[in-house]
């Protein structure tokens, strides 16, 4: 079936239950108290029959509340259990799940995000229809606090200008193959055939296990009707952290024998070192200090262009502000740290362990 089939064909599964396959829910977390409740909620409030699901609820051994909120709802629902992850890493507590977990399909799912009332029959529909070993949707970045700066940040995520083609932000208008998903909805004998997550990357094991995905002939569904709500980093310190850790790990990789990544990840270390080498260059060199200058006046109009184009579709005009900022620090940040990776991928033993949680780019 093509895709363009799938987008138009309307068929769901049929009455007899026993027909509905059984799907176990990964949730990975640590020290979420602000998140993991209308989290599990919206997971619960969805259609697909209790009897075929389970929750498994992997926890990085917490140190604020969110162990005693799962706890509570683990009473209310007999099909939710809480795990514990020592490792406190997101490919950690994903082999954790799927070693403990009876589906036959696993949906990945995150403790910043809220999932809509049909999310798990729709990825069980379509994996049913499409025959794709992984099904996902789109994401729709929210702010993670109120506010001006909660609010660039959210709006910069999800612009093609912030974010590149990952269509995981931007959105798609008909379901598409792609070489990623958001929170995705995997078989079960997926793992046996390329493997589980390889818990050494902490930073880029979700983007590794579809790499291997596609390698092994799968394919990857991302589907419009699939929308996560997700809340982005709610402070400028927690979002340069974010996007050096991933920036690092687009790199860092290499060191393990993978090549997880896409090549949009690699255009805020092109800007950040053409910027650097001809910088360098102009102290020997006086003509580089022009094409130093053509590069980053060319960033900075391209930058007030998106900035301005998104402040009127948002109708904002306190983001014309922002957003130059948000997205010089997104760029910047991010080839920073693929910079950082690159350093340490030369140095014998060198270890970083990064940000190690679920993210999708």
């Amino acid at each position: 079936m093509t895709v363009s089939e799938i987008s138009d064909h309307p068929a769901i599964f049929g009455e007899v239950r026993d027909k509905w396959p059984f799907v176990s829910v990964l949730l990975g977390c640590r020290n979420e108290e602000k998140y993991i409740a209308r989290c599990l909620d919206s997971i619960l409030a969805n259609d697909y029959p209790k009897d075929r699901l389970e929750i498994l609820v992997m926890d990085g051994m917490s140190t604020d509340s969110t162990r005693g909120i799962v706890h509570e709802y683990a009473k209310l629902c007999s099909g939710l259990r809480l795990l514990d992850n020592p490792a406190r890493s997101f490919p950690a507590a994903m082999n954790t799940g799927i070693r403990n977990s009876s589906g036959s399909l696993i949906i990945i799912a995150g403790a910043h995000a809220v999932y809509q009332p049909d999310h798990i029959s729709t990825c069980v529909r379509f994996h049913q229809e499409s025959g794709a070993e992984n099904v996902g949707g789109a994401l729709q970045v929210e702010p993670g606090a109120e506010g001006p700066f909660a609010q660039a940040i959210a709006a910069g995520l999800a612009s093609r200008f912030g974010s590149g083609n990952s269509h995981v932000k931007t959105g798609v208008q008909k379901p598409i193959w792609t070489d990623t998903a958001a929170f995705g909805c995997y078989r079960r004998e997926l793992f046996d055939k390329i493997g589980m997550f390889d818990e050494r990357l902490l930073g880029s094991s979700d983007l590794d296990l579809n790499r291997r995905l596609r390698i092994a002939g799968g394919r990857i569904l991302l589907v419009p009707d699939v929308v996560v709500r997700y809340f982005a980093d709610a402070t400028w310190p927690a979002f340069w952290r974010h996007n050096f850790a991933d920036g690092f790990w687009v790199t860092y990789v290499l060191k393990f024998g993978s090549k997880a990544w896409s090549w949009r990840h690699w255009i805020p270390f092109a800007l950040v070192a053409s910027l650097a080498v001809t910088l360098a260059l102009s102290f020997i060199w006086h003509s580089f200090i022009w094409i130093f200058l053509a590069i980053l006046g060319s960033y900075v109009v391209a930058n007030i262009g998106a900035s301005a184009k998104m402040a009127v579709r948002k109708r904002k005009g306190k983001l014309m502000l922002l957003l130059p900022g948000t997205f010089a620090g997104r760029h910047f940040a991010f080839g920073a740290g693929t910079s950082f990776g690159l350093l340490l991928l030369l140095l014998p033993g060198a270890r970083w362990r990064g940000r190690g949680t679920v993210r999708v780019r």
